[in-house]
């Protein structure tokens, strides 16, 4: 029984799997107060499983990259459930929870096949966005990157390639694409922590735990504050 925590963008997600099937779900797509929230969800899912604290053979954390503050929030969360219930700490890749994501779903998989390339992206404000690139068998094909999307952008893979751009990063990209045959926009797909199901309890089942006290999220981009706002200043 794995707690999932799902917190890199603006959605709020915690999701409750039993051998990697989700029983119980609790999210939020407004973007407002992770903090506020992610307890209340968690102590919900929980009571109406009917399952105990103490039940929980691990926690899992979408461990980014994304927002700076949304990953602090899931990954201070968990910790916490980890220490307090003496269970370890599983981190999956966010980008690769995506992918799983979008191959799982019903009205998505009938797409992929061999000669796709699933392009789930973050957004990273602008034309920015975070990247990687999976197959059809969710095998990465890139490292995770910061990359501006322009026009040009994946000449090269769409040549022998269908490529599918998903994720709140994907959204901005609609027009840009519109006109190109090999690249489909799928528009609102989001995180979710029920994503995360099969990757946990395939690290559960494998003792892929990472250090609870030393683990820190994956930022990609170190984090740069907004310049505060003086009265009387430009």
């Amino acid at each position: 029984m794995i707690l999932c925590i799902e917190t890199s963008t603006a959605v709020c997600s915690v999701a409750l799997v039993d051998k990697s099937n989700v029983i119980a779900l609790r999210e939020s797509l407004d973007g407002q107060n992770h903090a506020e929230k992610i307890t209340v969800f968690i102590d919900e899912m929980m009571k109406e499983a009917n399952i105990s604290y103490n039940d929980l053979d691990a926690v899992a954390v979408s461990m980014g990259p994304g927002s700076y503050t949304g990953l602090r929030i899931g990954v201070s969360t968990a910790k916490g459930f980890c220490y307090a219930i003496e269970k370890p700490l599983i981190a999956i890749d966010t980008l690769a929870a995506m992918a799983e994501g979008f191959k799982v779903n019903e009205s998505m998989s009938q797409r992929v096949d061999g000669s796709v390339v699933l392009c789930p992206m973050i957004d990273a404000r602008r034309m920015e966005v975070y990247s990687a690139f999976f197959n059809d068998k969710l095998e990465r094909l890139s490292e995770t990157k910061a990359i501006i999307i322009d026009e040009n952008s994946f000449s090269d893979l769409k040549q022998n390639n269908h490529l599918y751009l998903f994720g709140d990063g994907a959204d901005k990209l609609t027009s840009l694409f519109e006109n190109e045959d090999n690249i489909t926009v799928i528009e609102k797909f989001h995180c979710s922590a029920a994503y995360m199901a099969k990757l946990a309890d395939d690290a559960f089942n494998n003792n892929d735990f990472v250090d609870t006290a030393y683990f820190e999220p994956f930022y990609l981009k170190d984090f740069v504050p907004g310049m505060p706002k003086v009265k009387g200043l430009d």
